[in-house]
């Protein structure tokens, strides 16, 4: 831990002044940041010791999306050995240009793939904190809340929680439907 410049008082004190006094956290800039999904710092105590730690919010929605997907990727792989990952090319208007045959293929069984592992309700996901004391600044927490959207105010909140050692998760496991409206 001595070599993890997040628990440094001089670095907590510069978070702590680069925070100031309206919130308790500062975003991480990422072009992942969304209503689903939010990377920030706060400071905290871990074992005793202030520690900034680096947080990952997400709304189980975006997991259990995550999931379903990443499982009808190796379903998709089994069934198409030569599988790679379908990238989008542009041409030279901005226009993504059409896919081969099979692509279009790959993409039309990982669509159904999906669909199915969600009608199945083949993937369910509870509320979770996992800790990471092995990152190279503070301290790592991946955190999923059954949340409609990560906001300024369900950050606040799970901070305050956090840090009164006072976070009541829900164990109960959740399965979404894709909604075509999103």
């Amino acid at each position: 831990m001595e070599s993890n410049s997040g628990f440094d008082p001089t670095e907590i004190e510069k978070m702590r002044a680069e925070i100031g006094s309206d919130q308790s956290y500062v975003v991480i800039e990422s072009e992942d940041n969304s209503d689903d999904f939010m990377n920030f710092y706060f400071i905290g105590k871990h074992d005793g010791k202030e520690v900034i730690f680096d947080a990952a919010l997400y709304t189980l929605r975006l997991q259990h999306s995550s999931e379903i997907h990443e499982m009808a990727e190796h379903k998709v792989a089994q069934k198409f050995p030569d599988f790679k990952k379908i990238s989008y090319e542009e041409d030279e208007n901005g226009d993504i240009e059409p896919l081969d045959d099979l692509e279009e293929e790959i993409g039309l069984y990982l669509t159904e793939v999906m669909d199915e592992l969600e009608e199945e309700d083949a993937i369910k996901v509870s509320e979770h904190i996992d800790v990471d004391e092995h990152i190279d600044f503070g301290i790592g927490l991946d955190v999923g809340l059954n949340i409609e959207k990560v906001t300024h105010e369900s950050i606040e909140k799970f901070i305050k929680d956090f840090n009164a050692d006072a976070i009541k998760l829900d164990e109960t496991l959740y399965s979404f439907q894709f909604d075509p409206e999103d």
